[in-house]
């Protein structure tokens, strides 16, 4: 008789494993609750896309076009290490546009924070919070009440046993996570814009030391110039200290010699036969000042 009363439940465990079933297994962790995504607000500006994410929009579907045969996370996977390689001017020009796209972003969002929708929606989001807060101060007046009435039973069990305990700290472990990784690939483009930017101050301070040696080499040469320039003036006040211009009968001094040498130019040009004497004059002196 008890074979044939255990018969039965034996069969039906059978028949369900043929139909493909299973019996359902007693789970000793509770599934997790899905972490509430924060409200979004419709009306704020487009947040601003980092040069890497500029990058992996350009190149994507040209690379899914290529290789429609691999899967989304592999070209995901390619596309990180082509940027890993890409040249620096190249990596640089998606850096220049997300730096723009986040002046653009701030500059709209400080409008924005100026109007009544950012002002309506940060007083939702204020209310929502503060429900939260009040519905977790009540959870945890009735957790402490439970745990106060049941601190015979609990003293044995782990802390790791209680469920509320278990779930919070796998949401807060994922969630840290996330933000690590987020910050580790922040501080990538961040290294990698370091990296540009202090090449770009390297060959600045190359072109301005060049520019320096420039600029000296400039100095010494006008130096040069103006010595000779100064014993030309010299040479000419000398020669044609004795030699007055017809009509005024100005002579040449150092501090008249440029007016005076112009004033002798337009004598001689304007009207040369009548003052050849002069002109045989000044091709002696010329003369003299070329030995």
């Amino acid at each position: 008789m008890e074979e044939q009363s255990a018969s039965p439940g034996a069969n039906t465990d059978n028949s369900s494993q043929r139909n493909g079933e299973e019996k359902p297994r007693r789970a000793s962790w509770t599934k997790g609750r899905k972490r509430k995504k924060p409200m979004k607000d419709s009306n704020a500006p487009k947040a601003p896309l980092t040069g890497y994410v500029r990058f992996m929009n350009d190149r994507r579907e040209q690379l899914r076009a290529e290789r429609p045969d691999v899967p989304f996370p592999e070209i995901t996977r390619m596309l990180g290490n082509e940027w890993s390689k890409l040249p620096a001017d190249e990596k640089q020009r998606y850096l220049d546009e997300a730096e723009k796209d986040k002046e653009r972003y701030m500059k709209e969002l400080e409008k924005y924070q100026q109007t009544e929708a950012y002002k309506h929606f940060t007083r939702k989001v204020q209310e929502k919070q503060k429900g939260k807060r009040l519905r977790g101060d009540v959870g945890r007046q009735s957790a402490r009440e439970a745990l106060h009435e049941n601190d015979g039973g609990l003293k044995d069990r782990s802390v790791f046993d209680i469920p509320i305990f278990t779930e919070e700290f796998l949401n807060h472990s994922k969630a840290r996570e996330a933000e690590l990784r987020q910050l580790r690939k922040t501080n990538m483009e961040y290294e990698e814009r370091n990296a540009a930017l202090q090449k770009h101050v390297e060959s600045m301070r190359g072109a301005v030391e060049r520019l320096e040696g420039d600029v000296l080499q400039e100095r010494t040469r006008n130096s040069l110039l103006q010595q000779h320039l100064d014993t030309l003036r010299s040479a000419l006040t000398h020669s044609f200290s004795n030699v007055p211009l017809p009509g005024s009968g100005e002579t040449a001094s150092l501090d008249s010699i440029d007016s005076y040498m112009k004033k002798l130019h337009g004598v001689v040009v304007s009207s040369p036969q009548e003052h050849e004497h002069l002109i045989s004059l000044v091709r002696e002196v010329v003369s003299r000042l070329d030995r």
